[in-house]
């Protein structure tokens, strides 16, 4: 790409506006469903804090090379991933970059038309904690059954999408960004007050041993290392898709190593106060620390039913995780609609209002509890790890590691060690690629 069409695309685009905004984005972004409601089951799954050794080790990794490398390389292009992976290409004077862009759009858009049914379902939970009715109800499994049922929150639904659509048509500066510095300094500030509260309950102790007492015998376990790879590389939003389209709105002079380093450090302070909220609450009240939503929508209501002033607690557990999804919700879809901005040349409000018709219209169909789990691990086993090897293979073999490198310490204060090419050229893309081939031999691992 010239000089002077990346100034002309630069000076057209939409751009964050602050430093604080952009790492807000991320985080919000990266702070999602597979913090609060997976990452304290596998820790207690695999080893309690003896997991949390591999999966530090691989969050740092992934974020100080993929990370950096996914803000980077949409910075440098000022484009998604079809237009970063065309002009990757066509610096090798090779076409056809753009068709491999498509497949993580794709793979954005696909977990976004479940996320938004999952979204639908928290606010349909938190209006049924305002009201008392999801307390109220005698049995909290039959009640998310109601809904997580074929088209059993079609108007959840349809809400959760029409908020993220409001937001998105405000822009990047004055929709993501703002609402971003609002959602995310709430959710973490709620979630401290649950934590102080679920802390005083009887039994809160044994939830905390579950979670952090080491059983160093699963390190000897290849198990335990690769689900904490698959959980550090989902939790990081690493996909080749929002990343990018997030860097692609940054300006030159951020520091994207420090961007990447808050990132990594919030979503693993957001994963650990999840787990500390939620797994000694439930073994206070002697319930099932199970995974997935069953956890959030059936186990967590029993809680608040059992806690004084619960209701009160299930509104401000509602509320935080509901800001958590709307802000990874929000990043999902910002990927197709840049890529229809930027290739169909349609307007924002246009794209905005055509990729969110579109996943509800696809969201319809996989309400269904069982259906979207099946919807959810299809995209998450086959196409997101998939964008991210390509983005990888694009970024430090295709454009080059010391073009990539160049590009990661523009506005940077500090430049990067030796360490860099082949931590990113070589085990960054490996690791991608065992994230890929793990997921579709063990069913998952994110």
């Amino acid at each position: 790409m010239s000089d002077n069409n990346a100034k002309s695309q630069r000076e057209n685009r939409d751009l964050f506006t602050s430093k604080a905004g952009f790492i807000l984005a991320c985080i919000g972004s990266a702070v999602g469903m597979g913090n609060i409601w997976m990452f304290p089951y596998r820790i207690g799954q695999f080893g309690g804090a003896a997991f949390l050794i591999p999966y530090i080790l691989f969050i740092v990794l992934l974020g100080c090379t993929g990370l950096m490398g996914e803000f980077a390389f949409g910075r440098m292009t000022q484009s998604g991933p079809i237009g970063s992976f065309k002009n990757a290409l066509e610096t090798k004077d090779k076409k056809g970059g753009g068709l491999f862009g498509i497949i993580p759009v794709l793979g954005a858009f696909g977990i976004a038309v479940g996320y938004a049914v999952v979204v639908g379902w928290f606010i349909k939970f938190l209006v049924g904690s305002i009201s008392g009715e999801a307390l109220n109800a005698i049995d909290s499994g039959a009640y998310f059954g109601a809904i997580a049922g074929p088209f059993g929150s079609v108007m959840w639904h349809f809400l959760a999408l029409l908020i993220t659509a409001l937001i998105l048509l405000l822009g990047v500066s004055n929709g993501i960004e703002k609402v971003n510095k609002i959602m995310m300094p709430t959710f973490y500030i709620l979630f401290l007050l649950l934590l102080v509260r679920v802390l005083m309950l009887d039994g809160a102790k044994d939830g905390i041993n579950y979670l952090f007492v080491p059983k160093w015998e699963y390190l000897s376990q290849p198990k335990t290392w690769i689900y904490a790879l698959g959980q550090a590389f989902f939790s990081l939003s690493i996909a080749g898709s929002g990343m990018i389209v997030y860097g692609s709105y940054l300006k030159r002079d951020i520091d994207i190593p420090n961007a990447a380093k808050n990132t990594v450090v919030f979503d693993t302070l957001a994963a650990l106060t999840a787990g500390l909220v939620i797994i000694p609450a439930v073994f206070a009240f002697n319930l099932d620390p199970t995974a997935g939503p069953p956890l959030l929508f059936i186990t967590l209501p029993s809680v608040f039913k059992l806690m004084p002033f619960g209701r009160i607690f299930a509104i401000v557990f509602f509320i935080s995780v509901l800001f958590a999804s709307i802000t990874s919700l929000m990043n999902l879809l910002e990927v197709p609609i840049e890529a229809i901005q930027s290739n169909l040349k349609l307007s924002r409000k246009l794209s905005v209002i055509l990729v969110c018709f579109l996943a509800f219209i696809f969201g319809l169909f996989v309400e269904s509890g069982d259906v979207l789990g099946k919807w959810m691990d299809f995209v998450s086993i086959y196409i997101i790890p998939l964008g991210a090897f390509i983005a990888a293979i694009m970024f430090f073999w295709v454009i080059g590691i010391d073009k990539a490198k160049s590009e990661i310490e523009t506005g940077s204060k500090k430049l990067l060690g030796s360490w860099f090419n082949p931590m990113a050229k070589y085990i960054y893309v490996f690791l991608t690629l065992i994230v890929l081939i793990a997921g579709i031999l063990l069913g998952g691992i994110g």
